[in-house]
């Protein structure tokens, strides 16, 4: 249930890491508006956006620790309607995130049974914002592994595979009390591992055991005479087992995540178009002069979801701060320029413009092969492949490489949230 492949790769700039596990852990573990199990249930429907069974393998398990119903693993079909209200703005802010609406947000709030409230709905935003973001992550720096065709398999080794975290982020070897502390976290892992495989399997059971206790009384209150139709009725209605829980145990004793991430979103097909300026009537430019994160989006967030909005506010000026002198060196150009230049990018195919930036200087600070990256790991990461991040920009360092996708992140991240909190400032205003 431990994001160790990435923070392998975050761990080349730890000051960074520091920050990124604060957030994720206030986000999902510390308290909120939102019940634990709706939390990682929302990440796992976030991740599936971008079929990211990485992520999605590792929330289901969290989410399961957290108390939360098997069933829902099934599918959206098996959620509440409020839980699956939330997937129109899920699909729109993975793809479109323009598209957003004052509307969307209404329909959410709107008194019913199921309606949300304001401080629920910024809460799952910015958990949606946060694993679409990190889904391009995982996807960019080669987290997740080409699934091969029985819909499993595990992570690979990443580069360098033979580092341990502390040697990445402090360029010297572990002490014996690291090792022995790794150690022992390796070994609790494995022990949660085995208990809750031991809890799937016998909720399986005893999920098999209900049907056939329903089916029996089902038989019996049919009749002795009508044996025959029970016994075809039978057949047709008993499950399937590859259609029943997910995760289910495989004959391995090994717990699997989903087979089918379909199962977890609707209209699958829905996915990134280029932002264009439209007619009057559609879609404008988004310009950050009129709603921007430092004037807006920070108080806003802040006040209805406490304490986020510092955490996102350190993250977005942590990931500004990295050193990359030797990154901007190659490209011929100051740090800040190059940063910018890749952030700026980053927005512009969301539709997001700056009126102080000269769209001129993108095309000369990066390499055709390098926006072709970038808009890859940003806009359809899923197409991304393992190769991609060795292939591209050789000239590149890892850390300088990871440094990259640690700004594709965060400015994908905070496109999200400024499409989405201003939908929600219109709908209050």
């Amino acid at each position: 249930g431990r994001l160790e492949a990435v923070t392998q790769q975050m761990g080349y700039h730890p000051q960074y890491l520091d920050s990124f596990l604060k957030t994720q852990h206030y986000l999902l573990h510390m308290d909120g508006p939102l019940p634990f199990d709706c939390r990682h249930y929302i990440a796992i429907m976030a991740a599936a956006r971008h079929q990211c069974r990485y992520l999605v393998n590792l929330h289901v398990l969290q989410f399961l620790r957290a108390g939360g119903d098997p069933q829902w693993l099934r599918g959206l079909d098996f959620i509440p309607p409020k839980l699956r209200n939330l997937n129109e703005i899920n699909k729109i802010l993975a793809h479109r995130p323009w598209l957003i609406t004052k509307d969307h947000i209404e329909k959410l709030l709107k008194i019913s049974e199921w309606s949300w409230s304001l401080a629920e709905l910024v809460h799952a935003v910015v958990l949606l914002a946060h694993c679409h973001a990190l889904a391009s992550f995982v996807f960019g720096c080669g987290c997740e592994q080409d699934e091969g065709p029985g819909g499993r398999g595990s992570l690979k080794p990443l580069s360098p595979g033979n580092q341990c975290f502390c040697e990445a982020t402090a360029g010297n070897s572990c002490s014996q009390e690291l090792l022995r502390i790794n150690r022992k976290r390796s070994l609790d892992s494995c022990m949660e591992l085995d208990s809750l495989r031991e809890r799937m399997q016998r909720i399986h059971v005893e999920t098999e055991g209900r049907e056939e206790t329903r089916l029996l009384q089902q038989e019996r209150e049919e009749g002795e005479g009508q044996g025959a139709e029970v016994g075809a009725r039978d057949g047709r209605h008993r499950p399937d087992p590859s259609a029943g829980l997910s995760p289910l145990a495989d004959t391995d004793g090994e717990v699997t995540g989903a087979t089918n991430l379909a199962c977890y979103m609707q209209d699958p097909d829905f996915g990134y178009q280029d932002f264009a300026r439209r007619d009057e009537d559609q879609t404008q430019v988004f310009r950050v002069q009129d709603y921007s994160w430092e004037d807006h989006g920070f108080s806003l967030v802040n006040r209805l979801y406490s304490d986020i909005g510092h955490l996102l506010d350190e993250k977005f000026r942590m990931v500004d701060g990295l050193q990359s002198s030797a990154m901007a060196k190659r490209q011929g150009c100051e740090p800040s320029v190059f940063k910018r230049g890749i952030w700026n990018y980053i927005h512009c195919m969301f539709g997001i413009r700056y009126d102080d930036y000269d769209y001129a200087e993108v095309n000369q600070l990066l390499e055709r092969v390098l926006k072709v990256y970038i808009k890859t790991v940003t806009c359809y990461p899923e197409k991304t492949n393992s190769e991609m991040f060795d292939r591209f920009w050789k000239q590149f360092k890892h850390s300088e490489k990871v440094h990259v996708n640690l700004l594709i992140l965060e400015a994908r991240m905070q496109a999200e949230l400024l499409y989405a909190l201003q939908a929600i400032t219109q709908y209050m205003i």
